[in-house]
């Protein structure tokens, strides 16, 4: 991304875009009962009270009545069309994952198999997004995680720090392009979860090659163990290789989300928090997600720069925009041109 002497003037940036991860998966309820929903009414109007805080993009996960993490594909069916009719102008976006909670005490914390996870493109009604990984990864969510961080939580339990400490984001690159074409045959737009330079080349191999072919929206998702960590020279070196046309995230956890976003507002790009990346304010404050949308959106009013509504986040998110091929994805998001036949030195669009 390049940042002309005007850059950083709010009147000058894209209308921020905030995410919502507002429903924890790796939290047992016990951990923050009064922000982790249950039942299907509750998870509804978590959403709703996430947009009305100013959130315009909704991160979905959902449990089962026993409070663990659902990984049925038709209660995520039921949330949608819930979700659907409730916040019709939320951008709603199934995390990939489907739900990587343990389903008991020292349990693998395990995503679910290719087959099922493709699946995810069958979902009626269908997500705007599904968020996808890129090369498979380990994923330590407690690498970061200091211990005032989860004293008093489930994550202090041996056996469940263990657990997540150990898991791993399966996605080779087989299962990435079938499930890149399943996600485009069914209008469901990929969100790229990327932890690092090397995930993003990889995404860039396979626009050249012509198995993505739609608009670049990103998440840098710098969590350790595995991925970036967040380090502002990580940020901005990851920044710097972003594409123009690109429409970034910044995500990272617990205590670092809110300085995190605040760069994130400050440099022109959006934002995500709620309780799925953290459930701490000050030291030792619980925060809800509703209260981090707000902190949010006082900080981005604060600089001047306005938030977005739920049209105009679909706008900036290009949501059901598809391209013809490789040469025109190329040049929408911003990348140099594919070398010619016979061509030398530098490619560029004329």
């Amino acid at each position: 991304m390049h940042f002309h002497d005007d850059a950083l003037f709010p009147e000058l940036q894209d209308k921020l875009v905030i995410t919502a991860a507002p429903y924890g998966p790796e939290w047992e309820l016990d951990d923050f009962r009064e922000d982790l929903p249950l039942t299907m009414e509750q998870h509804v109007q978590q959403a709703v009270d996430c947009y009305e805080a100013g959130a315009t993009v909704l991160h979905i996960h959902v449990r089962e009545e026993d409070g663990h993490g659902s990984k049925r594909l038709s209660k995520f069916n039921e949330l949608l069309s819930g979700l659907r009719e409730a916040v019709p102008d939320m951008i709603l976006q199934v995390g990939g994952s489907i739900s990587f909670a343990p389903e008991g005490d020292g349990a693998d914390a395990k995503w679910l198999s290719d087959d099922t996870r493709h699946m995810l493109a069958e979902l009626d009604p269908k997500p705007d997004q599904v968020t996808i990984a890129i090369n498979t990864s380990q994923m330590n969510i407690m690498e970061l995680m200091t211990e005032d961080d989860i004293a008093g939580t489930s994550l202090a339990r041996p056996e469940l720090y263990d657990t997540y400490r150990e898991m791993t984001v399966p996605a080779g690159p087989e299962w990435v392009e079938e499930h890149l074409r399943r996600l485009q045959a069914n209008g469901i737009q990929p969100h790229f979860q990327l932890s690092s330079i090397p995930q993003l080349e990889t995404v860039e191999r396979l626009i050249r090659r012509g198995k993505y072919t739609g608009p670049l929206n990103l998440t840098w998702v710098g969590i350790g163990g595995g991925f970036d960590g967040p380090n502002p020279y990580n940020i901005m070196n990851f920044i710097q290789r972003v594409p123009d046309g690109a429409c970034l995230t910044l995500e990272t956890l617990m205590r670092s989300v809110a300085p995190v976003n605040a760069m994130a507002i400050a440099l022109g790009l959006h934002g995500r928090c709620g309780n799925e990346d953290t459930i701490w304010g000050a030291k030792g404050e619980k925060m809800t997600s509703v209260q981090q949308i707000k902190q949010l959106v006082r900080l981005s009013e604060e600089l001047g720069r306005e938030v977005a509504d739920g049209k105009e986040a679909r706008d900036i998110y290009h949501i059901g925009e598809w391209y013809a091929d490789a040469d025109e994805t190329l040049a929408k998001v911003g990348f140099a041109p594919n070398r010619q036949p016979g061509q030398v030195g530098f490619t560029h669009h004329a």
